[in-house]
């Protein structure tokens, strides 16, 4: 049986079904785009495939005039000299199967690394939206399955088509010059194999997709418990036992179906195997009576029984050459669909830097209008892995909305749930585009400027500030890369947890670990603060920034606030009551509107929504002092707008 019998079933198994796909027009010019770089490489590594199929024909005809050459005239002579040659054959091959193995991983690691980190920029350049609506795993489904896969169409796929093609000509016209009828009564025996070889595939086909379903359960359950948060949820509720139970249930689905895989494809390759042993047998039983019968020589038979072992192989992988060509073309196309993903938010041709004026700047919001996007515009339905609900067109979450944050001021938002505050602060840093009207920092519309000198002067601060599972020195190097240690102590002493660094063994070295769960709420917001008072950017939009710090810490903090923020523009969204009496102006923001706007005394006098939301939130906080929280209500204001799933809801 050829060797690459398991290549051959391993063929067999992927999904028929991708046949009927269509490919987008151009795909293929695409995938030439990519291979233009590696067509020195290319090149030579087909021509080393078909030098290789060349010698899969030369062994067996070599052998048969040792036989007939040298063995039986008893000429050992010969029999020296084409042994040496098979042996040089032998080694050429060898050689030949490095250098095949170092294009192919030169070329296919080359185009991996290619599209992988050009999927990976471009998703980066993503708006917020899409990473809402677009699932993990698919997204990084497409940066290594998808990914490998477009690479096999051009090293294994198009290697393994090239290879059987030239074998498969060169086996046949050398058995039909040694004896047509044995070809003959060779090839009336593969469909013998290659009928039941189909109806085995169905089913590997219909087992493997399982298989991979049940893996993909199990990986997702392993994911979700094994995180922090998922450990301690199970943990609170008394479910480890149940949640054991959960995972013992498929990971035995998983044995069970991966035994029944096992089956069907040794069961795939035996009957390989005995169509092979039996057309081998017909051969001699054939050849040899006419070998008795002087119609030709032993060499002959020999080299023919050694030649059908060679042709079963590359007919039955050609047999099934189309799935495995529009798998890897199918892998391509998925890659393409992301990369044709168009980023909402992106730099105008011609996009200048934002360059500071030596002081603040202002913030000006000139009658913005604001809908999210909806799911077509910014994500893939084969990103979700739910069916999408939200086919309704967008609604429009911000209407007309105009202010001025002076340079060095402090404005503080405030109003009810899902009135529209944090897509304001959205709007500032550029995390969206506004739908309508203009977002000015400096007398500069935001669009007009690049992305990074934007981000280089806004500085974020969010309610759940995200840490990487890395160290703490690592996580404020973040917002500036070239900052000392000593500027980086001096940030942390600044936001009030430079002593509880210091007191850590390893201090600045210390891991935060996953998503900063090593700290306490408190500690990481500090963190998060230090970041921002490292990166020292001139307009600062902190959106719940304090509200998991207790009274302790939320003291402390403030008056580092106070500190930070002295001299910078500076947009809030207020849950404490000492930055709402702090704040130079007050905004108060209901349905998506600026509905009242002033400083904390005169909003008292005027009566409105201001002053109901003081009575119900604001002036408990006057009772218990600083540090009492001040979450507005929850959702019931009036004319709150309505916005979609994973929107503004504060």
């Amino acid at each position: 049986m050829p060797g690459n019998g398991w290549q051959v079933m391993a063929s067999f198994r992927r999904d028929s079904s991708v046949t009927q796909q269509k490919l987008k027009p151009g795909t293929a010019r695409r995938i030439a785009g990519y291979a233009r770089p590696y067509v020195r490489e290319l090149v030579l590594f087909l021509g080393l495939n078909a030098l290789a199929a060349a010698i899969v024909v030369a062994g067996p005809l070599l052998l048969k005039a040792i036989i007939d050459r040298g063995v039986l005239p008893g000429s050992g002579r010969v029999v020296v000299w084409l042994a040496l040659a098979v042996a040089g054959l032998a080694l050429v091959e060898a050689v030949l199967s490095l250098f095949q193995r170092w294009y192919s991983a030169r070329i296919g690691e080359g185009l991996i690394y290619d599209l992988r980190t050009q999927v990976f920029d471009h998703v980066q350049r993503m708006p917020v939206a899409f990473f809402m609506r677009a699932q993990t795993g698919s997204l990084i489904s497409r940066l290594n399955s998808d990914v490998i896969g477009a690479q096999r169409a051009l090293t294994t796929t198009l290697s393994s088509v090239v290879s059987n093609v030239i074998s498969l000509i060169l086996v046949l016209v050398a058995m039909i010059w040694l004896s047509w009828q044995v070809t003959l009564i060779a090839l009336v025996l593969l469909p013998i194999f290659i009928i039941p070889a189909k109806w085995v595939g169905k089913r590997l086909q219909r087992v493997s997709r399982e298989q991979m379903q049940l893996d993909a359960e199990m990986s997702s359950l392993m994911t979700e418990r094994f995180n922090v948060a998922g450990a301690m949820l199970a943990k609170l509720y008394g479910r480890p036992h149940e949640e054991s139970r959960v995972f013992s249930d498929r990971a035995g689905r998983v044995r069970d179906i991966g035994v029944v895989a096992a089956m069907y494809g040794r069961v795939f390759f035996t009957a390989l195997t005995l169509v092979a042993a039996l057309a081998t047998a017909m051969v001699y039983g054939v050849g040899g009576l006419l070998v008795v019968n002087g119609n030709f020589e032993l060499g002959t038979l020999v080299a023919l029984a050694a030649l059908l072992t060679r042709m079963y192989g590359p007919l039955t992988a050609l047999s099934n050459v189309q799935v495995d060509v529009m798998t890897a073309l199918v892998s391509f196309d998925r890659v393409f669909e992301v990369l044709d993903l168009k980023p909402m938010v992106a730099e105008r041709p011609g996009a200048e830097r934002l360059r500071g004026t030596g002081g603040a700047p202002a913030i000006e919001f000139d009658d913005v209008t604001f809908r999210y996007p909806a799911a077509e515009e910014v994500s893939l339905a084969s990103l979700e892995s739910i069916a999408r609900t939200d086919t309704a067109p967008a609604r429009e979450v911000l209407h007309g909305v105009d202010f001025t944050v002076a340079p060095g001021e402090m404005v503080a938002l405030v109003g009810p749930s899902g009135a529209g505050k944090s897509t304001i602060t959205h709007l500032v840093s550029r995390l969206y585009d506004v739908t309508g009207g203009t977002v000015r920092i400096g007398g500069r519309d935001v669009r007009d400027v690049t992305l990074a000198s934007l981000r280089d002067e806004v500085g974020v601060v969010t309610q759940d500030a995200h840490l990487y599972h890395d160290t703490i020195r690592a996580n404020m190097l973040y917002a500036r890369p070239d900052a000392t240690d000593e500027e980086i102590r001096a940030a942390l002493r600044a936001a009030q947890i430079g002593d509880l660094v210091d007191a850590m063994p390893d201090g600045l070295d210390t891991v935060v670990g996953d998503r900063g769960y090593r700290l306490s709420g408190g500690e990481k917001q500090r963190l998060a603060l230090a970041r921002l008072l490292l990166k020292a950017p001139s307009v600062v939009v902190l959106d719940e920034a304090t509200a998991h710090l207790d009274s302790e810490s939320e003291a402390a903090v403030q008056h580092a606030l106070r500190t930070a923020l002295a001299g910078r523009t500076s947009l809030i969204i207020a849950h404490r009551l000492s930055t709402v009496r702090e704040a130079d102006q007050i905004l108060v923001v209901a349905g998506g509107r600026i509905v009242e706007r002033g400083r904390h005394e005169d909003l008292l006098l005027a009566g409105g929504l201001y002053a109901e939301l003081y009575r119900t939130q604001f002036a408990p906080q006057a009772g218990r002092g600083r540090g009492g929280s001040m979450n507005v209500a929850n959702g019931d204001g009036p004319g709150q707008a309505a916005e979609p799933l994973g929107a503004d809801r504060r």
